[in-house]
């Protein structure tokens, strides 16, 4: 999403800088595969990625056998970070495919034309309100959802219910209760502001963050520091001890904190006020001036593939776009489906993104 780090267990398990992704171990075994005696970047396809890109080795090996290409991922930074450098770059890219430009970001990477169209194979089983690019220059790869996570045991001490839309949040009974990351730095902070954008619409977003702000909103940096800090359901913000029951995360949270929980609780400790989402989908694109067209193309069918889509939510913490993936138990025990999130069409946040954090800023941070 900004994907700056859409949650613990991407922290966890997202490796930094260039990964080389093989079906085999060792470079023998690698080369070998490309074709020791062929061109090698003809055989190799390069994923230019933000940070958070996953996937279970044995996936990635099956494509890489049944393709005969060799996936490097370049992994760089967060989403917008790693977008900047594909225009500053365009015509002469860094890889074949870029993935990871989400709604937010959707119409600065088609307005600077970085993207060849290409229709991939199995874009028919994709659920049709996620394919946004008519034109195909994108495909869409994910979606997850930004939400107010709760701390259920703080709420049960209480004997408080906790909230559920965004109309609960700026109620005298949950006052000091809320941290959320900066609009201007975070994915979440921008997500949680469109969500109020799509609420209550240009006119009426600005009087519910003044309210919010009187209601003792606190305003973080980034996801990280919000979660893993101030958050006092999370293991990390428990071990901060952090006081704040209320925090801007994704739906797909509290599975994340019954995976990773020593030991592995039987109920997610974190519960999703579903009232309160903004809908992100991620896509992937050809990158314009692929040295690898081919293996770009055949790439971007994986990623809509049953396979790839149905390893993805442990490895990314992100719900598949394709009608046949089945969802692991993890998410569907403990996970929510949210039926109504707001959205904001990319046109929208293209025209007004900079003006509204702008806004935003001047009203909530200064």
């Amino acid at each position: 999403m900004s994907t700056t780090k859409k949650m613990a267990g991407i922290a966890l398990v997202a490796a930094l800088g260039v990964t080389t992704l093989s079906a085999c171990g060792g470079g023998d075994a690698k080369d070998k595969s490309a074709g020791a005696s062929d061109a090698p970047k003809s055989k190799t396809v390069t994923l230019v990625s933000h940070d958070s890109f996953n996937v279970t080795d044995t996936v990635l090996k099956e494509f890489e056998q049944q393709s005969g290409y060799t996936v490097k991922v370049l992994k760089s930074g967060d989403a917008g970070a790693a977008l900047n450098q594909e225009i500053l770059t365009k015509g002469s890219p860094r890889g074949d495919v870029f993935f990871g430009v989400d709604n937010t970001l959707l119409s600065r990477a088609l307005d600077n034309g970085i993207f060849t169209p290409y229709e991939a194979k199995g874009l028919a089983g994709v659920k049709p309100e996620f394919v946004l690019d008519k034109e195909h220059r994108v495909t869409p790869v994910d979606s997850g959802d930004i939400c107010v996570n709760y701390d259920k045991a703080y709420f049960a001490d209480k004997k408080l219910a906790p909230p559920q839309t965004l109309d609960d949040l700026i109620k005298p009974e949950y006052k000091n209760l809320l941290v959320t990351e900066n609009a201007a730095t975070s994915s979440p902070g921008l997500g949680f502001l469109l969500a109020s954008v799509g609420k209550y619409g240009d006119e009426g977003w600005k009087d519910y963050w003044s309210k919010l702000k009187a209601n003792g909103v606190e305003v973080v940096d980034g996801w990280e520091q919000a979660y893993n800090e101030r958050f006092s359901g999370s293991a990390g913000g428990k071990k901060a001890k952090g006081d704040r029951p209320l925090v801007v995360s994704y739906a797909s949270s509290p599975p994340v904190e019954v995976l990773y929980g020593e030991p592995q609780p039987a109920e997610a400790p974190t519960g999703v006020s579903t009232g309160t989402c903004f809908r992100q989908t991620e896509f992937a694109g050809l990158l314009k001036g692929a040295k690898n067209e081919e293996g770009g193309k055949a790439l971007l069918d994986f990623l809509i593939s049953k396979k790839f889509q149905e390893d993805m939510p442990l490895q990314m913490f992100v719900n598949p776009v394709t009608k046949d993936a089945t969802l692991p138990e993890l998410f569907t025990k403990h996970g929510v489906v949210i039926e109504k999130p707001e959205v904001v069409a990319p046109e929208a946040i293209a025209k007004n993104r900079d003006q509204w954090v702008k806004a935003w800023t001047a009203l909530v941070v200064k």
